[in-house]
């Protein structure tokens, strides 16, 4: 059976990762972990979402953005 390369490169991946020492396995949780509270903790408490707060439609909502984008600041 013919393999893709996507297929190779997943096979790649789990055998290193089932390979792994103890310290390695640690290494990825902390890692993991950290990810975590960087893009759901801190997005949660420090990233409030702008447009859907202070824009009740999307066309208002996409003015801002084409002006924000189109006009240098001041």
């Amino acid at each position: 059976m013919k393999q893709t390369i996507f297929t190779k490169i997943w096979k790649f991946y789990v055998e290193g990762f089932k390979n792994l020492s103890s310290w390695g396995k640690q290494v990825w949780i902390v890692i993991l972990v950290k990810l975590f509270i960087m893009f759901f903790i801190l997005k949660l408490f420090f990233f409030p979402n702008y447009l859907k707060t202070n824009f009740s439609t999307d066309a208002q909502r996409s003015n801002h953005v084409l002006e924000n984008l189109t006009q240098p600041h001041k």
